[in-house]
This record gives structure tokens, sequence and C-alpha cells, in this order.
């Protein structure tokens, strides 16, 4: 059974930076493309950044584009988000699964890790 820990989050002032790391056990981590996502209180789930299973290609929702970057390392089974210059709005629960989000591909969601920006 596939489980992915998120881990990272906590309460940081606008302009801070927090590092999010998800830890993925239970199938061949190196053969999916993995994302991050979020989910503000009262809002839908929406995609962060994706990056492929090398690594090689990432991509961004266009409300953090030049603010995050992901990135993976294979060996650790874990994939990372570093975000910078936070503001309020990046307020939400975090969460990583694979990317693209499909039925065949996506694991169960864990827990998530709550990031918190105050202005």
């Amino acid at each position: 059974q596939v489980q992915l820990v998120e881990s990272g989050g906590g309460l940081v002032q606008a302009g801070g930076s927090l590092r999010l790391s998800c830890a993925a056990s239970g199938r061949t981590f190196s053969a999916y493309g993995m994302g991050w996502f979020r989910q503000a209180l009262g809002k839908e789930r929406e995609f962060v950044a994706g990056i492929s299973r090398n690594g090689g290609t990432t991509d961004y929702g266009d409300s953090v584009q030049g603010r995050f970057t992901i990135s993976r390392d294979n060996a650790k089974n874990t994939v990372y988000l570093q975000m910078n210059s936070l503001r309020p709005d990046d307020t939400a629960l975090y969460y990583c699964n694979t990317h693209p989000l499909t039925i065949a591909t996506r694991a169960a969601w864990g827990q998530g890790t709550q990031v918190t920006v105050s202005s």
C-alpha cells in the first residue's frame, strides 16, 4: 500500500520561506511524476507544482510561478517544495501525489502539512 507523508509546514511571516518534504513508500517512486497540491479553507484543492519522473521537467501553477521550486530525490523517494516570498494567500493544507493526477496512478492522499502565512 502506498503511503505519502508530507512534512515541513508551519507558521511564517509574509515574505518568508519554507521547505516542504513528501516521503513516499510502497511503490517504485521513480516511475511516477509527482506533484504538490494545496487546499485552502473553504476552497477546492488546486495544483501547485509538478515534476517529471527524472526531475528534468517541472511545471507550476500561475500563482506560485517564480516563487516556488519543486525538486525530487529518487534515491530517497522524496519530493520537495521550496517556497519563497510567501504570501497570506499561500495559506493552505499542502499535499503531494502523483502528477498528472490520474485515476490509474494516484495514491491515497496523505494527511498534508499546514502552511500558514501571516501578514
